[in-house]
């Protein structure tokens, strides 16, 4: 009896670790579908591990919102980076070409887990995809808060950050409500125009600044700009007869680098006939926010700040 019983034991405790064995099979397979994240985007579909740790960021405001997150990137291209994101000058970080032209051999030889692009690089989706889980973010103009919302929170879910995010846009949303509500108070017209190269353009809702009509407050001057990337040309003698009664100005030179007199070039006896430079009211954004890397949890909230300051 005791042979017995002692035999009895010994059987069941292999069962039980074979059952044991079984179950740690079992949850492994779970986990690994738990650990892939797919996201649909105007461009497909991209499966992605959870927390990727080789990410190549093709767009500056993704790199801002992953900075904001303290996400480690590992390549960028390193041309006309914003001042503000400048600690990725660093040799740390491997440069992968321009903006326009991306290195994809570096890429390649990098082995990437994740590959963000934007506008600038849509039409080379296939060419990234082929190297690694590429993801598409678009930010729809005509739809700002909501479309910057969507791929702030899509990254967040990559990264296992939705609480973090969470409380930034809780907490950028009450600073949007607080400076529209004293832009409204002040009940005035704006005019928004691109300085570049000698040349300006204007911007009204919907565009690519159009944030400050649509999200802030500000009446545009002109209901019929043409909604444009590079935004409608015009001319002074338009600023003049359109007459703002406040002009937002954004150097592109400065922001891509170049000599740039804005201010002298855009001041001329012409614009100096508007309310605008009459009542002191001619602000120049800062480009590497406005132009360089909209879309971004940092650059959000500072493309704000700036509009509050202008109604101080």
């Amino acid at each position: 009896m005791r042979k017995i019983t002692l035999s009895s034991i010994i059987l069941l405790f292999i069962i039980m670790l074979a059952a044991c064995g079984n179950g740690a099979d079992n949850s492994s397979g779970a986990n690994n579908s738990e650990d892939t994240i797919t996201i649909n985007h105007e461009l497909g579909e991209t499966k992605v591990k959870k927390n990727p740790q080789k990410i190549v960021v093709f767009d500056f405001g993704m790199l801002d919102t992953l900075d904001k997150m303290g996400i480690e990137i590992t390549a960028l291209p390193k041309v006309t980076i914003p001042p503000y994101l400048n600690k990725y000058e660093a040799e740390k970080y491997m440069n992968v070409g321009s903006l326009k032209e991306p290195d994809f051999e570096k890429i390649a030889e990098l082995g990437p887990d994740l590959i963000i692009i934007s506008t600038r690089q849509a039409e080379l989706y296939e060419e990234f995809d082929k190297i690694g889980p590429t993801l598409y973010i678009n930010l729809d103009y005509t739809n700002y808060m909501e479309s910057f919302k969507e791929n702030v929170q899509t990254v967040a879910k990559i990264f296992g950050k939705e609480d973090f995010v969470k409380n930034e846009l809780a907490t950028l949303d009450k600073q949007i409500e607080s400076v529209k509500e004293k832009v409204t108070a002040t009940n005035k017209n704006a005019l928004i125009i691109l300085a570049n190269e000698g040349k300006i353009s204007a911007y009204g809702p919907n565009s690519r600044f159009g944030l400050i009509h649509d999200v802030l407050g500000f009446a545009p001057v002109d209901t019929n700009i043409e909604v444009s990337t590079h935004g409608q040309s015009i001319s002074f003698e338009y600023i003049v007869d359109k007459d703002p009664e406040y002009l937002f100005v954004i150097d592109r030179t400065a922001a891509i680098g170049g000599e740039t007199a804005a201010k002298e070039f855009v001041e001329n006896d012409l614009t100096k006939k508007t309310k605008a430079f009459k009542n002191g009211k001619v602000f120049y954004l800062d480009a590497n926010y406005w132009y360089l890397s909209g879309g971004g949890l940092i650059s959000v909230s500072e493309m704000v700040k700036e509009i509050e300051n202008t109604i101080k």
